[in-house]
């Protein structure tokens, strides 16, 4: 749909006339009007109050043309994952469950942006993935291409030491950088990689993280 449609739809769902609209969004019911005619979309600061109001992101308000994803964890967005601001914005960036109200949810991006801001932050993936790249040679692990933020208790799997004993590495309440891969070889089993500043590990698994297996961890 285009955005002189989904505006119109909109309005019509909520049972208001082009004047009402345009008296909630401080325009005049002509610039409504040529909106939903195709003549002109809104402006910025109208986008974001229709945004609000309507309860829709502005990549919704704009026909989709972009599809969303977390700067965080890098899942895909949409409007009802979204996160907001404390006004009630949408903040199109991040999904609910990385930032909410205003603030990251997850220690270890809000530790980033404290000391050295977004910059930093990616500054620091790409150094990880230069180390997983250049410094440990795992036979059938692609080429690691980016790092998502995830949570401890996500990725904190449980493995068999060769005595027998079943450990676990990782803080369930902490979050790390890592992702999923496939492996060059095909077969049953992906790779795992977390890092974080202090070590890499990479493993292996089944499908939903069944029977893991540690392949390497590695201080940093």
């Amino acid at each position: 749909m285009e955005t002189k449609d989904i505006i119109l739809d909109l309005r019509t769902k909520k049972g208001l006339s082009q004047e009402e609209l345009a008296e909630k969004v401080f325009v005049t019911r002509q610039a409504v009007s040529r909106w939903e005619n195709g003549e002109t979309i809104p402006n910025t600061e109208t986008l974001k109050l229709l945004s609000k109001f309507f309860d829709v992101s502005i990549n919704t308000l704009l026909g989709s043309p972009q599809q969303l994803v977390c700067k965080c964890c890098g899942m895909n967005l949409e409007d009802c994952n979204i996160s907001k601001e404390t006004n009630g914005s949408f903040n199109e960036e991040y999904c609910q469950w990385c930032y909410a109200d205003g603030d990251f949810t997850l220690d270890f991006w809000k530790q980033y942006i404290k000391i050295g801001g977004i910059e930093k932050f990616e500054e620091f993936k790409k150094q990880i993935i230069d180390e997983f790249n250049t410094l440990l040679c795992i036979e059938g692990l692609p080429k690691i291409e980016s790092l998502n933020v995830l949570s401890g208790s996500f990725v904190n799997l449980e493995y068999r030491l060769p005595n027998g004993d079943m450990v676990k590495f990782l803080d369930d309440k902490a979050s790390y950088l890592g992702s999923q891969l496939e492996c060059e070889f095909g077969g049953d089993r992906c790779f795992g990689i977390v890092a974080n500043m202090d070590f890499l590990l990479v493993c292996t698994y089944e499908k939903n993280g069944e029977n893991p297996e540690l392949v390497i961890y590695k201080k940093r």
